[in-house]
């Protein structure tokens, strides 16, 4: 088939975004609920004007029940958008017509006063609104279960790893402990985000209004938003903000993925997936599937936020491309956040861990792993410099001969002197070599998320 017989339905089904295919977020992001809520937003709007007694009862309840998605043509409005940059002006076309069929009269008070940017974004903050709380109780979830992990393995030990390489014994709890602090951290930034109606007007002065400023209270209060100190036509922070909170959001959970895809690999294999996916070529192979979405979504995050940083440099009162850079940059994070989130739910509620191969590994540098420990230790008998130089080099004799920390000690006078045998025995011990990681875990499962909501 060539690619001018390929037939085109117009719709992103998520086929090339695995991540947040079928997600609660994707539902609420997809172009028929930004529709919606454009759509709730004009309809808010007509409503204020008639609480604020600038238009009668009836033109709100025309308008309302002419505001259901269903009733539009989305691939149309957006083919009609690009006449004028965006999908406003076509949806008011139809829903001033779809209101005249039902009452002429109120047709004149719908858009009344507004611009296409107080509709697109109070529709983004509505679409973000319903999107947070999804987010945030996948967060929830998650942290109630990496407290969970942490509980368990507060104590169970596996080598601690600096740029690739064995460093220090620490904890599997501790590394649960440190992965839910990154979700909580980015939990509270979701739950703290202020997202404003936007109303301003042709130029951000509400001129075509009289008492502007009390009807932006009005609107902000009929769509739920918070009422926004000014307009924010090019002053962007609330998208910014989001923008940030979501991309730190997806870039925490990618940290989990990271240390599960390092952990899960075959020749370390401390930790598995619940359930890992298929290979369409090798039978044998269970892989990481959601660290990989989530990795995946980690990975793209930052450059649509810088998108919607970089538009904060938006000219005059309203500005041209700026405005429009941001609209699908947003909506992608907040899918990739939501689906980041489910799947991180998924994949540390079902995370199987091997202690045994923890403990395996300790041994992989026959005590080498503990040479701070040591050196620390004959310290205060010999000079902290001495006791270094000598770790030093007792540790590269002991891996170019294959002997072993605690045998290469054994045969060092300054240390058998300094050291008694069962002393020297328990210094090389790994798995008692975890410092405070026990402790720092309990210090870090007294913290709860705060109680704010988005």
């Amino acid at each position: 088939m060539s690619s001018a017989e390929i037939p085109d339905d117009g719709h992103d089904l998520g086929l090339l975004s695995p991540v947040r295919a079928g997600s609660a977020v994707e539902a609420v992001t997809g172009d028929t609920a930004f529709v919606q809520a454009m759509l709730d937003a004009e309809a808010a709007l007509t409503r204020a004007l008639v609480a604020a007694g600038r238009a009668p009862a009836d033109a709100a309840r025309a308008v309302d029940a002419a505001a259901r998605a269903e009733r539009y043509d989305i691939r149309g409005l957006a083919l009609r958008a690009r006449s004028g940059g965006n999908p406003v002006i076509p949806l008011v076309a139809d829903l001033t017509a779809a209101v005249a069929g039902a009452d002429p009269g109120a047709a004149e008070w719908v858009h009344r006063g507004a611009t296409s940017q107080d509709i697109v974004d109070t529709a983004a903050m509505l679409m973000a609104a319903r999107a947070l709380p999804l987010i945030v109780a996948d967060l929830d979830g998650t942290a109630a279960g990496l407290a969970r992990l942490a509980e368990a393995h507060r104590d169970t030990p596996l080598p601690g790893r600096t740029l690739t390489q064995h460093a220090v014994p620490t904890t599997f709890g501790l590394k649960a402990a440190g992965w839910r602090a990154l979700v909580l951290d980015a939990r509270d930034r979701l739950a703290a985000l202020r997202l404003p109606a936007q109303l301003g007007g042709a130029a951000g002065t509400l001129a075509a209004f009289e008492d502007g400023v009390g009807l932006l209270g009005r609107f902000a209060a009929e769509t739920g938003l918070a009422e926004p100190e000014l307009p924010w036509h090019t002053l962007r922070t609330p998208v910014a903000d989001l923008g940030c909170a979501l991309a730190f959001t997806v870039g925490a959970l990618g940290k989990v993925a990271a240390d599960v895809l390092v952990l899960a690999r075959t020749e370390v294999a401390e930790v598995a997936e619940g359930a890992g996916g298929g290979s369409s070529a090798m039978p044998h192979k269970s892989n990481p599937v959601r660290a990989t979405l989530i990795a995946a979504a980690a990975r793209q995050a930052p450059a649509l936020a810088a998108t919607l940083l970089g538009a904060l440099a938006a000219e005059d009162e309203r500005p041209a491309g700026a405005w429009h850079a941001e609209w699908q940059p947003l909506r992608e994070l907040l899918r990739l956040a939501g689906g980041a989130a489910r799947e991180t739910a998924g994949l540390t509620a079902s995370l199987r861990v091997f202690p045994d191969r923890m403990t395996r590994h300790l041994h992989l540098t026959d005590g080498l792993i503990v040479s701070e420990r040591v050196a620390m230790a004959l310290a205060p008998r010999l000079g902290r410099g001495r006791a270094k130089e000598l770790l030093t080099a007792v540790s590269r004799r002991a891996a170019e001969e294959g002997t072993g920390l605690a045998a290469a000690l054994a045969r060092e006078p300054e240390v058998t002197r300094a050291l008694p045998p069962e002393e020297l025995r328990a210094l090389t011990d790994p798995s008692t070599s975890t410092g405070a990681a026990p402790d720092l875990v309990v210090r870090a499962l007294r913290r709860t998320a705060r109680d704010t909501t988005p």
